[in-house]
Formats: structure tokens, sequence, C-alpha cells
């Protein structure tokens, strides 16, 4: 299943962001409070703002069926990009799609880290990972084989390129909060990214163009493992310096 992610999916992203809200999201409390001054004895009167209440928009999920993920071991002579495109087409994903996900996720850095702790190649969170079987984040064919996998869940759940993108970065609890992409700088900028990428590889593969080849694993640096005072279990590359 091939799908084509239109020139109106790409002006989407860059409106990413919901249409304003209603009246009554609009309505917030202003509290007059009257306070002393620390340091002058003055009295201060300052006004307190409640916060505005974002009106949740419930989204029926669509019925799933699991995955199951692949018996067969990558051969060894598989290189990155072959095996991105043998799993797609085993799970039925625009392999382009996972292209441009896994260059703005990683840029085919294997042993990429982020700030939130998403690991590998397609920045699997460990609860993402272990709801989808992958044992080491670090390997790039099982972390591949699970983000595949739950980026074929996500489409099927939300019948949409577009909210399945913004799941993946975001979650699916956003999503349904939402009832579209979620008001996040983060998420909007991302949709974009993968949208402006994928763009940029349909382009390519209409006009017979060859991509460049994405960096396989043993040109990156390696994953590091220390333990903390507190008996934490902390992993780092090159780009960070060992606690």
């Amino acid at each position: 299943m091939r799908f084509c992610l239109s020139f109106a999916w790409i002006c989407l992203a860059g409106c990413a962001v919901l249409a304003g809200a209603n009246p009554e999201e609009r309505v917030r409390k202003v509290t007059s409070v009257v306070r002393v001054d620390a340091h002058s004895g003055r009295l201060v009167r300052r006004l307190a703002v409640s916060p505005r209440v974002v009106r949740e928009n419930v989204v029926e999920a669509r019925p799933v069926l699991p995955l199951e993920p692949s018996a067969a071991p990558p051969p060894r002579e598989s290189s990155v990009e072959q095996f991105i495109e043998q799993t797609a087409q085993r799970y039925q994903v625009d392999p382009l799609l996972v292209h441009s996900v896994i260059h703005v996720e990683s840029d085919y850095n294997p042993f990429a880290i982020s700030s939130k702790g998403a690991r590998g190649i397609m920045q699997l969170m460990p609860s993402t990972a272990r709801r989808f079987e992958v044992r080491n984040s670090f390997n790039p064919w099982q972390n591949i084989e699970g983000g595949v996998r739950y980026l074929k869940y996500l489409l099927d759940l939300f019948d949409s390129p577009r909210l399945a993108v913004a799941a993946y970065n975001a979650g699916e609890g956003a999503i349904f909060k939402y009832g579209n992409i979620p008001p996040y700088p983060e998420t909007s900028q991302y949709v974009y990214r993968v949208a402006t990428r994928y763009g940029a590889l349909e382009a390519m593969r209409k006009s017979k163009l060859v991509p460049p080849k994405p960096v396989n694993p043993p040109e990156h640096p390696p994953v590091r493992q220390s333990v903390d005072a507190q008996g934490r279990v902390l992993y780092y590359n090159h780009a960070r310096s060992a606690p």
C-alpha cells in the first residue's frame, strides 16, 4: 500500500496549531491580590490570572490488529537502507515515509540519544520499545523493525499520514485529546520537517534521481553505559561527556 503525501499535507503541516478556542476556553478568572513587598514594606497590588482551560476533543480510536514482528533475522550483508526498504514493504508502509521519519529523528544515527530518552535510529522511547518487542534499541535492525511497526500501527489507527507522524512525535494521547495535531511547537515543526523531507524524496523518485545513501552504523560513535551514585543506568555517546 503506497500513498502520496499531497501538497495539502505540507501546507497543513505549516498550520499545525489548531484554530482559536471557543468562547468558553477564552474566559479567564482575574483576581486582584494585595501583598506587602518584602524589600520596601509597601503594599503592592498584583493581578493573578487563572490558566486557560482547553476543551478536550475526544477522538474515537479505530480498531487496529496487533502486528507480529518478523521472525526472520535480517541478512548480515543487508545495509540499513536495504533493510528499511524491506521492512517498510513487509508492513505495507511507504518506504519514503520511513526514510523521512528517520532523517528527522536521528539522521540515520543508530546510537542517537535524545534529551527525553529516545534511543536509536528511529528514536524509540523505552516504553515504546518494550511495547513493540525491541530488546536493544541501539541495534538498528531491531529499532527499525519496532519503529516501522509503530508507524504502521499509527497509520491504521488514525487513517492519516499527517496525524500518524504527529502521534509518532507527541504520542497517541495528544491526538485523541485535541482531535488534530496538538498545538505543540515541537510537534508542528516535526510534522512540517517530515512532510518537507518526504516531498523532496518523492520529487527525486519521480525524476529518477538517486538520493544520498544513509550512513551505515559502523561510522557512528558507540554508546557507552555507566551507573551514577544513585544506581541509575545512564547511556551516552561521544556527543555527551561521561557523568
